[in-house]
């Protein structure tokens, strides 16, 4: 992908329409390009050129925008750091990545001399809306750039971006993706959806996850407006869709259940949205099919795909109705589904979801052994269970750790909260498995989240559950909770959950 190209194309053709609407500024396409080229210069000033690593610390804004174009314009290596980590986790992924320079904003108990300090590599700290010691100020050197620049030579198989997807306090685990794979996400958008210029997007996922930086993509690739959130809110989406037309959206089930659950989510003109896509894990037909009672005029849609596979990989097509199924892959990969022999199962038989293409990341930056253990033969094994129909649609049916092994049956963890997703008072629910020496082997736990205002007993909801499930599927507990944790994507934390477990 020619991000240069695309700015100039962009700015041409659509000029003043807004590309950007963070916090009711607009920015067109015409600054957008203008803002961007001026960050070029200012970091060519501070000594980067192609090839060098330029990590990201912001909240979702527009800086974290200019500073992705910006380094793909220089050829540059992109480092999106989440604006949740703390300092430690900081520092291990700039040392892991040997990042020379870091574009960051303030934050309370993050001192920028200690990072320094800490990573030899990095040279210089820029520094957003703040002037502190030993740092550049990004205003001030944005504003006494140029906002032109030259074109510059890259190679598809030069790096792009390290995205970090855990492990940052242990041993990073940073995937590599190369300029060519900067063209995945919008190919697979054009064949899974009919994207254009007229539609406005509404983001509230973070800028340093894929899936936020999917956002960006579509912005400059399609022409559309952006709608950009610092951080979630299920009445800000709401008011954001309405305010602003907004016409389509992707979002993790957590944000879709946050806000359907809202008392007052009549209240808000929703009628612009065409289609909504929900991925990230596996989610409640019950419950995405609730989405259509306050958005009548729009598809609902089921994704999959990973950082390291450039998603989306499958999309429910927008003329199907098996809004359960996550849909069939896009041309630019081939999926199967491997046993543990890495031998391609029957169809309807479940098992491990495999990816090949030019879309597969080109590994894990510094970690060939992690790499060559999960790409074999080109096919990358994804962790993730699957199952196909007759029709050729791919189901989840959830992760290869998420199987658990209750006395010799195999329970689906998602097959079990789907289950209690249909009782009306619950809100979220997380199922994990938990030694039971009494089974030899693992018994089924579940924790659930009441909707607000919804009283029930553990012992009725699992009453409730054996009227849907076999019964070594039934959880042998059902704890109810105030809430569930949550990673940086809004993803229940099930490793959190059985770490919790563990040492209670």
């Amino acid at each position: 992908m020619n991000v240069y190209e695309i700015l100039n194309k962009q700015a041409e053709a659509y000029k003043d329409k807004p590309a950007i609407i963070f916090k009711d500024q607009k920015i067109s396409f015409s600054n957008l390009k203008s803002n961007a080229f001026k960050l070029v210069n200012a970091l060519k000033a501070q000594g980067i050129s192609r090839g060098d690593k330029v990590a990201i610390y912001l909240p979702s804004c527009p800086e974290y925008v200019y500073s992705y174009l910006a380094v793909f314009c220089l050829g540059a290596t992109g480092i999106p750091l989440d604006f949740m980590l703390k300092a430690e986790e900081i520092t291990s992924c700039l040392n892991h990545s040997e990042t020379k320079l870091l574009i960051l904003a303030p934050k309370e108990g993050l001192a920028p001399e200690v990072i320094k300090q800490a990573v030899p590599s990095l040279e210089k700290i820029i520094v957003c809306h703040a002037e502190t010691p030993e740092t550049i100020s990004y205003q001030e050197i944005v504003s006494e750039a140029a906002a032109e620049i030259e074109d510059i030579d890259i190679s598809d198989s030069d790096l792009s971006l390290i995205m970090y997807t855990s492990g940052t306090t242990g041993k990073p685990k940073g995937v590599m993706l190369n300029y060519k794979h900067l063209e995945g996400s919008p190919a697979a958008m054009k064949h899974f959806v009919d994207l254009t210029d007229k539609d406005v997007k509404l983001s509230a996922l973070p800028l340093s996850h894929i899936a936020g930086f999917i956002y960006i993509q579509n912005c400059i690739r399609f022409g559309i407006t952006l709608v950009l959130m610092e951080r979630f809110n299920p009445v800000g989406f709401l008011k954001n869709i309405q305010q602003y037309k907004v016409t389509c959206f992707h979002i993790v089930p957590a944000m879709y259940m946050a806000f359907l659950t809202l008392k007052h989510i009549d209240q808000f003109d929703l009628s612009s949205v065409r289609w909504m896509v929900v991925f990230g894990a596996p989610s409640s037909p019950d419950m995405m099919r609730l989405f259509n009672k306050n958005c009548p005029n729009a598809r609902l849609l089921n994704g999959w795909g990973m950082t390291e596979t450039c998603p989306p990989n499958t999309v429910t097509p927008l003329d199907s109705d098996k809004i359960e199924s996550i849909g069939k892959s896009s041309p630019h990969c081939e999926i199967k589904l491997f046993d543990d022999d890495d031998k391609e199962v029957a169809s309807g038989q479940v098992g491990e979801i495999v990816i090949k293409g030019w879309v597969v990341m080109d590994g894990y930056y510094k970690d060939e052994e992690l790499t060559r253990s999960l790409i074999k033969d080109g096919w990358f094994h994804t962790g993730d269970l699957g199952r196909f129909d007759d029709e050729g649609f791919l189901y989840i049916a959830g992760r290869k750790k998420e199987m658990i092994k209750v006395a010799g049956q195999i329970v689906f963890a998602p097959e079990v909260e789907a289950c209690l997703y249909k009782h009306e008072a619950v809100a979220e629910a997380a199922v994990i498995g938990v030694a039971d020496e009494k089974l030899r082997g693992e018994a089924v736990r579940a924790f659930v989240v009441l909707k607000e205002g919804q009283i029930l007993a553990s012992e009725d909801l699992r009453a409730f559950t054996r009227d849907h499930l076999a019964q070594f599927k039934v959880p042998q507990q059902i704890i109810i909770v105030d809430d569930l944790p949550k990673n940086r994507t809004g993803k229940i934390d099930k490793e959190a959950l059985k770490i919790k477990e563990r040492t209670v």
